[in-house]
């Protein structure tokens, strides 16, 4: 029988971590990789491949992990994932592949680490010998560098298309890099995981915004094949009283400035962000837990997080929550923020909440917060940071005129492969709203295999 618990992986202690964009989590060595690898019974039916969105063997580089075999093990990673070690730091295995681990099903057992694992292989940083099929006079743009875009974009170079990515940013990763913080995913990484896109051929276009910069049509006319994964960007407010005050933020706006422009190097970089002692973040996804744990960091001396369900309907990541409260975070639970209070020179200066109950569950399987009468009363707070969502850039309303949105504003494509209409494909937050990294990668690989199918037809 396997060991029942998973080998712990290393942290900074958080007395540290919390004045430094360090990376928290430290990996494993190879001893405790190897120890861990050894807890897979490597079942026959292999559950985990099928709760993974892109289908990795699971079995297989956990097997070659153990046998010592790093590059066959990285080369069975690469087949299936074209950034391991992002995918190794950031994917809620939890809910995935781990969720239907046979160890785990164990009693008193926990799953496989599969996603330590996953990272650990990926951090060895293996060369391996890009392996392209013979060259196909198909052209492929694809619109947007985030992880629906790069996982499109290396499967079909894998394939031998020619692909060109346009991207609106001066660098690639989308909301790997202007949305994560350093702490949970150093730009290192993904900068090394592009390179490999890279190295396959894939040619990059930066500081493109399709629609704005350069016509949709231009780019649909001289390509064979247009897969868009522009992801939905642009902010969501709460709109309630006083939210035009000053020192409101969006998660966006605010994460984005720390990230791009590199305030987590102050003073290094004199990047225009806000430091307030007293801050509240609404909101309880993971975005939530990186504004949080963001503001932390620059210096504020209080963070709050507000929201309007309990802990048990939190869609973060366990391990992230777990961080910010080791990190001093304050959580309110049940608790909605109904109009911003300022002073006389517009500054937020607090927040009116009432407390909420559960009632019935809604149409998302939660049970629906239902304010409590006579349960009103102020926080105080010098500065909020909205994380509630995120929706489509309005750019695809004008920019974008031959492709159907539906009543949210995102493009309105086929689940099955992404297909908008000919020629023209889409996936990742831009189709289905706010999602994981691994869904959106797991978009653009049914996308991939549409589009290859596509062009050869033709």
């Amino acid at each position: 029988m396997p060991e029942k618990l998973k080998v712990k992986m290393r942290e900074l202690d958080p007395s540290e971590r919390v004045n430094s964009f360090e990376e928290v989590a430290l990996g494993y060595t190879k001893d405790e990789a190897i120890a861990e690898a050894d807890r897979c019974l490597q079942c026959k039916h292999k559950p985990c491949v099928s709760g993974c969105p892109v289908g990795i063997d699971i079995p297989g580089f956990i097997k070659a992990l153990r046998e010592g075999d790093i590059k066959e093990s990285t080369r069975i990673l690469k087949d299936a994932n074209n950034l391991p070690a992002i995918c190794g730091r950031v994917c809620p295995q939890e809910k995935q592949c781990e969720a239907v681990c046979v160890v785990g099903k164990i009693p008193g057992s926990e799953p496989v680490a599969i996603g330590r694992l996953e990272r650990y292989v990926a951090d060895q940083n293996v060369s391996l010998e890009t392996r392209t099929k013979p060259p196909v006079s198909k052209r492929v743009a694809v619109i947007g560098a985030g992880p629906a875009g790069l996982t499109v974009a290396a499967d079909l170079a894998k394939e031998g298309f020619s692909v060109t990515v346009f991207e609106a940013f001066h660098t690639a990763g989308g909301v790997l890099v202007y949305g994560i913080p350093e702490f949970r995913l150093p730009k290192e990484i993904v900068a090394r995981e592009v390179e490999f896109v890279k190295d396959l051929g894939v040619e990059f276009r930066f500081n493109q915004v399709v629609g704005r910069t350069i016509p949709f049509e231009e780019i649909n006319n001289e390509y064979d094949a247009v897969f868009i994964g522009i992801g939905a960007g642009a902010p969501r407010f709460m709109g309630i009283p006083g939210s035009n005050l000053n020192n409101i933020f969006s998660s966006s706006e605010y994460l984005t400035r720390t990230n791009l422009m590199k305030a987590y190097l102050f003073p290094m970089y004199d990047t225009p962000v806000k430091i307030k002692d007293r801050v509240a973040v609404i909101g309880a996804g993971n975005v939530t837990m990186d504004a949080a744990r963001t503001a932390k960091r620059l210096g504020a001396k209080e963070v709050h997080v507000v929201y309007r369900r309990s802990e048990e309907e939190m869609p973060a990541r366990i391990e992230e929550y777990h961080h910010a409260v080791e990190e001093g975070i304050v959580f309110h639970w049940l608790t909605l923020p109904t109009e911003y209070i300022g002073d006389v020179n517009n500054n937020v200066i607090g927040m009116k909440c009432v407390k909420m109950a559960l009632g019935e569950p809604d149409s998302s399987g939660r049970r629906r917060p239902i304010p409590i009468e006579g349960s009103e009363f102020v926080m105080d707070t010098e500065m909020v940071i909205e994380a509630i969502g995120q929706t489509p850039n309005a750019v695809l309303k004008t920019g974008f005129p031959t492709v159907r949105l539906n009543k949210w504003g995102s493009i309105d494509a086929e689940e099955s492969n992404g297909k908008v209409i000919e020629g023209v494909y889409a996936g990742g937050d831009i189709v289905t709203g706010s999602a994981t990294v691994i869904e959106a990668m797991g978009a653009g690989k049914r996308s991939a295999r549409a589009i290859k199918a596509y062009l050869l037809r033709k």
